[in-house]
C-alpha cells in the first residue's frame, strides 16, 4: 500500500513528517534520507496500522497528492513542504497469520484472475488479498 506523506523542516535542522490519511501518524528525521530510511516514515506507518488493525477498525482510504493538496488541510508554504509516497507491505505485520479459506468461483473469473496474477509476478492468493484490501479501504 502507498501512503503519501508530507515532509516539513522542522527548525532548519530536522524534518518532520506527517501521514495524512492516518490521522495522528507522525514521524520525524534528522536528514530526508532518514525520512525514508528503515526507522522513519515507513516504520511510523506500519506501527500506526497495526494499532489500528488491533483496535478491530479498518485502514482509512487513501487519497492521492493532488486529493490532499488541493483539499486545502495543508496550506502552507510551498517552498516549506515537500510530498512524497510511501509503499508499506503489510505482510510485515507481525503476527498476521494467513488463514486458508475456500470459495467458489466462477472458473472464467478464475481464469482472469490467474493470468492477471501471472503478468503482475503475483499468486492467485496474493492477488485476491490485494483486490480484496483495495476494496475495503475505498
Amino acid at each position: 500500500m502507498e501512503f503519501p506523506i508530507v515532509i516539513h523542516c522542522e527548525d532548519g535542522k530536522s524534518y518532520g513528517v506527517t501521514v495524512p490519511d492516518l490521522p495522528g501518524c507522525f514521524s520525524g528525521a534528522d536528514t530526508l534520507e532518514g525520512v525514508f530510511g528503515p526507522h522513519g516514515a515507513r516504520e511510523a506507518i506500519l506501527l500506526h496500522i497495526e494499532g489500528i488493525l488491533e483496535d478491530g477498525e479498518t485502514i482509512p482510504r487513501r487519497k492521492s497528492i493532488e486529493e490532499h493538496r488541493n483539499s486545502g488541510e495543508f496550506v502552507e508554504d510551498e517552498e516549506s513542504v515537500i510530498w512524497g509516497v510511501v509503499d508499506v507491505d503489510l505482510a510485515e505485520l507481525p503476527e498476521d497469520k494467513a488463514a486458508r479459506i475456500q470459495v467458489t468461483v466462477p472458473s472464467r473469473l478464475l481464469a482472469r484472475i490467474d493470468r492477471q496474477a501471472r503478468r503482475e509476478g503475483n499468486t492467485r492468493s496474493g492477488f485476491l488479498v490485494q483486490a480484496a484490501e483495495a476494496r475495503l479501504s475505498a
